[in-house]
């Protein structure tokens, strides 16, 4: 099926932007007094759509805040008949063929096992977590010396070396479950909510920051990892 209008999935709802359908659909009127005019036919805000503030930097480099609407494909739908033309149609035949695909059992099915690895996931993250937390609260022990130092942070290398895992497959891994991203240089940069818990950064020698690997981030790292290797053996 041919993309006539971008359809994004948010907290497993199909949405459509409300000024794509707008640009889509050709309408002459500006877009607020248009999205207006269309809640006049019964639409609820927080039901059939959400209103979003969107940025967007004008011609004299100034940024200025517009608002948006994520619709749902129905509510979509519904505004594309009511402009009764050809767009209007072809619209509506679209959307109506997105929620045939939606609502196809073997979609279905998919959703539900990708929401369900992802439930997984996260009880075996905050599992990770627990275990961590727990193992650094007690005594050291012989098994855990090799692995963690509490007192001393690890570099991405050394950590991976640690691991036992190739530096290039734990950076990947890292940004792969966005534990890690890449800043504006391409330098790794720890997601806020793991700053400070499982990295930390500090600037290097060369005046350049440098993500390090807490004890706590390298005992998580260690159960998530070998964990991954217990689903797929």
């Amino acid at each position: 099926m041919q993309e006539l209008i971008k359809v994004q999935v948010k907290n497993d709802q199909q949405l459509v932007s409300g000024r794509e359908l707008h640009k889509f659909l050709e309408v002459n009127t500006r877009y607020n007094d248009w999205f207006e005019r269309m809640c006049e036919y019964g639409f609820t805000e927080n039901k059939d759509y959400v209103a979003i503030t969107q940025k967007r930097v004008t011609a004299q480099g100034n940024q200025t805040t517009f608002t948006d609407h994520d619709l749902t494909v129905n509510m979509a739908e519904q505004i594309s008949m009511l402009q009764r033309n050809d767009k209007g149609r072809q619209a509506r035949e679209y959307f109506i063929q997105v929620e045939q695909q939606w609502n196809n059992p073997a979609e279905v099915i998919r959703r539900g096992y990708a929401l369900a690895q992802e439930q997984a996931k996260k009880l075996t993250l905050e599992n990770a977590n627990l275990v961590a937390e727990n193992r650094l609260m007690k005594p050291k022990a012989d098994y855990f010396d090799d692995l963690i130092d509490r007192k001393t942070l690890v570099n991405l290398t050394k950590t991976a070396k640690m691991l036992k895992i190739k530096r290039n497959e734990f950076i990947n891994w890292l940004l792969k479950n966005k534990y890690l991203y890449r800043d504006a240089h391409a330098d790794l940069m720890p997601f806020a909510q793991y700053n400070n818990k499982y990295f930390e950064v500090k600037e290097s020698r060369q005046g350049y920051p440098q993500t390090l690997v807490t004890p706590a981030g390298r005992e998580a790292f260690n159960l998530l990892l070998n964990h991954e290797k217990e689903l797929q053996a």
